[in-house]
């Protein structure tokens, strides 16, 4: 996906999980989304993990030169938290 000078937007939202899983699938793509997140010139918004697949996101956007801001609005994380007991 190519950027184009009229992006619509400039901040992207990661919810991942905090471990790695099993699958080391998981691990790369959180490695490629956090590098495509920085080729894109985006910010990347997350709760401010330190471990887990939300590491990897973070790092990987952050060391290609991405701003990161680290916290999310109480809102978020109250909705995403619902969002999950529904889903289950």
């Amino acid at each position: 996906m190519a950027t184009t000078p009229n992006r619509q937007f400039k901040n992207i939202c990661v919810l991942s999980g905090f471990n790695y899983g099993k699958h080391k699938e998981f691990v790369e793509a959180a490695i490629d989304l956090g590098r495509s997140i920085a080729e894109r010139k985006l910010h990347l918004v997350y709760g401010g993990g330190n471990r887990g697949l939300s590491k990897l996101v973070s790092e990987a956007a952050f060391v290609r030169g991405s701003q990161e801001i680290l916290q999310l609005l109480e809102a978020l994380i109250t909705l995403a938290s619902w969002v999950h007991l529904y889903i289950h």
